[in-house]
């Protein structure tokens, strides 16, 4: 039997972006782009130590992603069918994303952060600290990607996970 699980956003992202079309699809292909979290102040004592890492690792609900998901879709930088799991498409059995992004300074409850890829207004679930010796791995494969990735720099949500009514 499946269990169901409720979270409880700590905070909201904000970022230049207000809708998914257009939107950088992973934080190295930003430019820089600037924008913030606020961290609600019940959780603020959380941060304590977090400024002293360059880099954090957010966890975030897919919130404009709540109407289904398919097994099988068609990724940014490809159009082959491949399974939900093979891909970072925001339309998830559980729609949690993530994001490594740069950590410039926190001032109060609010991280100021660059290369977002998140929507404006997106719900925070989870701020981890990146660590280089935990977080990078040696690679051997990278699946369908190995002759995609040269795409990433140029590509931006066009729209193909927007439910159009």
């Amino acid at each position: 039997m499946r269990k169901k699980i409720a979270f409880t956003a700590l905070g909201i992202i904000h970022s230049p972006f207000k809708a998914p079309e257009g939107t950088p699809i992973q934080p190295k292909s930003t430019g820089g782009v600037k924008g913030k979290v606020v961290v609600y102040k019940e959780y603020k004592d959380g941060l304590r130590g977090l400024a002293g890492f360059s880099h954090i690792i957010l966890l975030f609900y897919f919130h404009l992603s709540e109407n289904g998901y398919s097994l099988k879709v068609r990724p940014y930088m490809d159009n082959n069918l491949h399974g939900i799991f093979a891909t970072r498409a925001p339309r998830r059995p559980n729609p949690i994303g993530l994001s490594v992004v740069k950590l410039n300074r926190i001032k109060g409850n609010v991280l100021y952060i660059e290369n977002v890829d998140i929507i404006d207004g997106t719900p925070l679930l989870d701020i981890k600290p990146y660590v280089p010796d935990f977080d990078i791995m040696e690679v051997t494969k990278t699946g369908w990607l190995k002759k995609q990735v040269h795409k990433l720099p140029f590509q931006k949500d066009d729209g193909r996970f927007v439910e159009r009514k």
